[in-house]
């Protein structure tokens, strides 16, 4: 069935709430005499002997009149944002699960997650069972094709839950595999939605307020003391409210910093090493950059020498030593939006003169100055709204907030909250964009999924 837009469905509403108005033209229009063949739009006029009781099927209107009969009603709709909520309930519930499987877990902690996510699985299946099975006559024949599309989707996604079922249930479960049936299951359920949103569409039934629509994870790319660091963000747009024509969607992103912890060391000697013959000799020996508390922290191992020259070939070492320095690292938002960072030195491990130097001195506020320029371009890289927002976004969002956040896994993640404030327009558009997205991101599944042809051996 031809999707109609908003549009084009708003202007054959308004054209059929004029006629019903005005019977008179409709009465005319059937009389027959003088208006032979002048139905609506051209068509074969009005039907049953010349009587004012409808349109032809056979007229021009005919696919409006198939909008019509598969357009939601007001309890569907209710029905229709129960059932997707329901779903997006049960990703979360697997992105928890598979966010938890980086951490040590019991089999019995892995048992009652896996519970949780099948109970959570199963209520998104029923929620939709319900939508499809109060579908009239008229809409089943008129959405037959979309809801097969659907049926089929909700056949693979109970197949990944089982299979995700079966990977709980063994005593001596790897994570990997775990990790992998869990992933699968995501994707699954995404296609799942996919299909869910697709024919809200078809009924004519809008995004629902809290709708939520997942980003694509972006890879940028930042080079920081010749050393080339990858960002990967992943994001969420959730629809927020609208108000007196303006519309407020919330923002999400996420950015892994684990690239640049593991070339932290690189970065830093990069930066700091020297070996200036009559002066200071800096060796940064090993930096290690770790999430805290909705902070993070950088602790650097270094080894300093200071020298001084008399005459061309003499040289005397004025101090030695090795010494160990934290750099406590949190993220602020300024009032103009902009991303901040604010370095504190903490603990500083060396005895004598590089203890100073480092707790007080010019040493310890260079390497802290360093260490926080790095993690700002990378925190900064990983906030690129240009890169992760769809056009129609673009230029609209604000920041409001970001911090460190670790993984069980260790690896370090900025979370970003902001907001995005959109004309009706532009938030139509937003949305269109959105939709767009992910069903093209459905279809290349499909795509993928599809069976290799068979071929003769030789």
């Amino acid at each position: 069935m031809p999707r109609k837009s908003s549009l084009v469905s708003g202007v054959w509403l308004a054209l059929i709430t004029a006629l019903l108005a005005c019977p008179c033209a409709l009465a005319q229009r059937g009389a027959g005499g003088g208006h032979t063949g002048g139905g609506l739009a051209g068509g074969g006029g009005l039907s049953g002997g010349g009587s004012a009781t409808g349109l032809s099927e056979k007229d021009d209107l005919k696919d409006f009149h198939l909008a019509l009969a598969v357009q939601a009603t007001s309890q569907q709709i209710a029905a229709y944002n129960l059932m997707l909520k329901s779903t997006d309930a049960a990703q979360a519930s697997v992105q928890t699960f598979v966010g938890q499987l980086g951490k040590p877990n019991s089999s019995s902690e892995v048992a009652s997650r896996g519970a949780t996510v099948g109970q959570a699985i199963e209520t998104a299946r029923t929620e939709n069972k319900k939508f499809l099975d109060a579908f009239s006559e008229q809409q089943k024949s008129g959405l037959k094709e979309i809801v097969k599309k659907l049926a089929k989707a909700d056949s693979d996604l109970a197949q990944e839950a089982k299979a995700l079922d079966l990977e709980v249930a063994g005593t001596k479960a790897a994570a990997p595999a775990l990790a992998s049936s869990a992933q699968n299951l995501d994707q699954a359920l995404a296609s799942f939605r996919s299909q869910q949103v697709g024919l809200g569409e078809e009924m004519s039934i809008g995004v629902s307020q809290d709708s939520a629509f997942n980003l694509p994870s972006v890879k940028n790319s930042l080079t920081l003391a010749n050393q080339s660091i990858a960002i990967a963000t992943s994001g969420v747009i959730t629809r927020g409210t609208a108000e007196a024509g303006q519309n407020t969607f919330k923002l999400e992103l996420t950015a892994d910093l684990s690239d640049l912890q593991e070339n932290m060391t690189a970065v830093l000697r990069a930066d700091l090493d020297k070996a200036d013959p009559c002066g200071e000799r800096i060796e940064v020996q090993s930096a290690t950059l770790t999430p805290r508390l909705q902070v993070s922290a950088a602790v650097v191992q270094l080894h300093f020498e200071r020298w001084a020259c008399r005459g061309r070939q003499t040289m005397n070492e004025m101090v030695e030593g090795n010494g160990t320095i934290e750099v406590k690292l949190t993220l602020a938002v300024g009032d103009d939006g902009s991303l901040r960072l604010q370095p504190e030195i903490g603990p500083v491990d060396a005895e004598g003169l590089v203890g100073e130097l480092l707790r007080s001195g010019s040493l310890g506020e260079t390497l802290r100055d360093k260490v926080a320029t790095s993690v700002l371009s990378a925190a900064r890289q990983g906030a690129n709204f240009e890169t992760m927002l769809p056009p129609a976004a673009q230029g609209s969002a604000t920041l409001r907030r970001a911090q460190f956040q670790g993984t069980g896994s260790g690896r370090l993640l900025v979370v970003f909250e902001g907001d995005i404030r959109l004309s009706n327009e532009k938030a139509a558009a937003l949305i269109a964009e959105l939709t767009a997205e992910l069903k093209g991101r459905s279809a290349s599944q499909a795509s993928s999924e599809q069976p290799l042809p068979e071929t003769t051996p030789r």
